[in-house]
Order: structure tokens, then sequence, then C-alpha cells
């Protein structure tokens, strides 16, 4: 067995033995996108804590936003989370807004491993202008909203155990710090 594969043994082990992990930050770090990919490596399942969302509440989230406000989503939010962190290992990804909520942040805080990953506000804007549906977008200029949300959100985010600073390189350097981490 090679230095590669024993590692790789050594991270598998670990995690499926341990609570979920729960990838939070802000919108366009790539949860969903790292957190698939971790899952993979890890041999976990992975879930996306919005696409679950939108399943129980049969809309999509620009959808609950318009007719049902912030306030309620953040609610449904909270209630599908805790769900999600029931025990059964696997690898969450979460709407950027979820651990700002502080029973959500409380919840994935005592049930689940949370990892903060941060980009710079660059990189967030390149990924976040690909795709439309981001509620807290809609009609205004992605460089400012990323910038007001990280200098409110990043208190809170600093507060999970795990922070990965990812960057423009492949995924695969972002997930090589994350099994690092959660196997000192």
């Amino acid at each position: 067995m090679g230095r590669n594969d024993k590692y790789r043994e050594e991270a598998i082990a670990g995690a499926s033995a341990g609570p979920s992990i729960v990838l939070v930050g802000l919108m366009g770090v790539g949860k969903s996108t790292i957190g698939r990919r971790l899952a993979a490596r890890l041999n976990l399942p992975f879930v996306d804590a919005d696409d679950e969302i939108e399943r129980a509440a049969g809309m999509t989230i620009q959808e609950i936003f318009d007719t049902y406000g912030e306030p309620a989503f953040r609610d449904g939010e909270r209630r599908v989370i805790a769900r999600l962190i029931d025990g059964v290992p696997k690898v969450v990804a979460t709407g950027g807004g979820a651990f700002v909520n502080d029973e959500t942040r409380a919840l994935i805080l005592a049930h689940a491993t949370a990892v903060w990953l941060d980009a710079d506000i660059d990189i967030l804007v390149d990924r976040v202008s690909r795709r439309d549906g981001r509620p807290l977008l809609k009609g205004r200029e992605p460089r400012e909203v990323l910038k007001s949300l990280a200098a409110a959100r990043t208190p809170f985010y600093q507060q999970a155990p795990i922070h990965i600073k990812s960057s423009d390189s492949p995924h695969e350097a972002t997930i090589d710090k994350i099994v690092k981490a959660l196997n000192p």
C-alpha cells in the first residue's frame, strides 16, 4: 500500500466513524461541488441542504423567499438541517446563511463537524456570475453583496472548528486540505 493509499484509508476510517461533516461559507465558495467530491473521497453520502429544502417545500428557494420571506426560509432550513445531521455520517452542503442562524449554528456545532470554506471575493464573484437563482443577488451587484455578506457573516463562520481557504486551484487541492484537517 502506497503512502497515498494509506492516507486515504485513514481518512475514510476517521470520517465514517465520526459525525457528519457540514460545509459552511458564502455562496459560490463551492460547498456543493466540494461536498460531492469530498463525500466520494470519504465514501460517505452527500446531501445538499438547499436541494432538501426545495424537495420538502415543493418550491424553489427563490419561490420560498418570494412567497414567505427569508425568516420563514431560515426556519425551514434549520428544520431540514436538524433532520440531515441525524447521527448517520454524511457530507452536508449548506446554504450561505445557514450557519448565521443561531439555532442552526448551535445544532451543527453540537452534532456535526463544521468546515468553513473560505475564498477571496474575486473568486466568489466569478463563480456566482456563472449561475442564476441566488435570491440574495437578485437585481443586485454581486461584488457589493458578497463584500457585505462577508463582513456580516465572517464572525459566524469563524466559529467553525475547521477553516479551509479555497482558491482557483483544482478542487482536489481543497479536498486534500479538508481531509488533512479532519485527520490531523
